[in-house]
């Protein structure tokens, strides 16, 4: 266990605690510790590339520690009426069907290699500060209604949008993988 991997896990570890700051109400303090979770995202990448330490490990544990994260504010803030839980609904739907189509082309023999795009890379920025304002804004006692309707509509949209992108790659690859199989 490296230096970047023990930064991950410490942010994996971090997920029951935003969790359980946000179900007795301290927003202030989930905020905090999301922030800090953030700062922790950017180091353990930094650290790893710097002091060439990277891992197949520890590029899974980040990426379950991200997805963790996001999946418990959103589901935590819609059970405590924060949020719409059709929205968090959404949020966690998209990459549960990343992850089974993945499962899925490695099962097939046909693994797909996930690279972000664009609107993937804007669709995790936009959750990540949604998710932000919606804590901070609870934990400075801020009221902002109308950009907390913008922003959950936003994620709605960037997160389905993200999905049919994926999909659609994940049906152009197993397409593709699936003639070549047939053509040999």
């Amino acid at each position: 266990m490296n230096l970047p991997n023990s930064l991950t896990m410490a942010r994996l570890l971090a997920v029951p605690l935003v969790v359980w700051l946000i179900a007795t109400g301290e927003h202030l303090a989930a905020f905090v510790t999301f922030a800090l979770a953030g700062v922790t995202d950017a180091l353990d990448g930094a650290l790893a590339r710097a002091l060439d330490q990277r891992t197949r490990l520890g590029a899974c544990l980040d990426a379950v520690a991200d997805k963790s994260l996001i999946a418990a504010i959103y589901v935590t803030l819609a059970l405590t009426e924060h949020l719409p839980a059709a929205l968090a609904a959404v949020v966690v739907l998209r990459d549960v069907l990343i992850v089974a189509a993945v499962l899925v082309t490695w099962l097939l023999g046909r693994p797909i290699p996930i690279q972000p795009s664009g609107i993937s890379k804007a669709n995790t920025f936009v959750q990540i500060a949604f998710a932000a304002l919606m804590l901070g804004a609870r934990g400075f006692g801020w009221s902002a209604p109308g950009l907390e309707v913008a922003g959950a509509w936003l994620v709605g949209a960037l997160t389905l949008w993200s999905a049919a992108a994926y999909l659609a790659t994940f049906l152009r690859h197993n397409m593709v993988a699936g003639a070549r199989s047939t053509d040999g």
